[in-house]
């Protein structure tokens, strides 16, 4: 049985901020290896109980961390960044939503 503190959201921002910096630009540096990680992310969310909601909702947060802390490192991220960073709140949830099923 899963409880709140398992599924919760936030979590997710907490542990990207506790990465270090190194580990989290060594995912980014391969866009194939970051789809991989994200995907390898959300199968572990799903193994805690969370549905496509809350996994969107730990992608939002997650998104919103690196699109204020870490450099694209490929074009395909600084696409992903721009547009994280013109989106409205509603639109940047749908992008999480994307980025969950493009992982999956």
């Amino acid at each position: 049985m899963m409880n709140n503190y398992d599924a919760n959201p936030n979590k997710a921002e907490e542990i990207v901020k506790d990465m270090d910096n190194k580990a989290i630009q060594d995912k980014l540096v391969n866009f194939d290896e970051f789809k991989s990680y994200l995907s390898s992310k959300i199968e572990l969310g799903k193994n805690l109980g969370m549905d496509e909601e809350q996994l969107a909702k730990g992608a939002e947060k997650v998104a919103g961390y690196l699109a204020k802390n870490a450099e694209p490192q490929n074009r395909e991220e600084a696409l992903l960044q721009e547009l994280w960073k013109v989106g409205n709140k509603e639109e940047r949830h749908k992008l999480a939503h994307m980025l969950v099923k493009l992982a999956n």
